[in-house]
């Protein structure tokens, strides 16, 4: 069993930078990969960006690459998305998510086993 917490959303203005962290605990939660899903009003959520396990290898949808970073630090067991360049299309509930490993497609899909429950960017022209 994997927890997920969220944090660092906010109200910004565009073009300013934002920073949101996801703490993982529970027995399995230092082998999952971990990733960033985003969900704005009336859309479907889509995928942003997932690491593996230990940080080291990272995945993004290709339209946030260079705006966007994922990262992870393993000794606190949270990974971090690093937000740049915001857009008022950001505004979003963004979700931690995590799985056993990065399936790829499947992830990206959110077939996924653990997500937290959100936190709301908004960002305002």
């Amino acid at each position: 069993q994997v927890q997920l917490v969220e944090s660092g959303g906010g109200l910004v203005q565009a073009g300013d930078s934002l920073r949101l962290s996801c703490v993982a605990s529970g027995p399995t939660s230092r082998s999952v990969a971990m990733g960033w899903f985003r969900q704005a009003p009336g859309k479907e959520r889509e995928f942003v960006a997932a690491t593996d396990w230990n940080g080291v290898n990272t995945y993004y949808v290709d339209s946030m690459k260079g705006r966007f970073t994922i990262s992870k630090d393993n000794a606190n067991n949270t990974v971090y998305l690093q937000m740049n360049s915001l857009k008022p299309e950001d505004t979003a509930v963004y979700y931690c998510a995590a799985d056993r490993y990065y399936s790829g497609s499947s992830y990206q899909k959110g077939i996924i086993d653990y997500w937290g429950k959100g936190t709301l960017v908004t960002v305002f022209p």
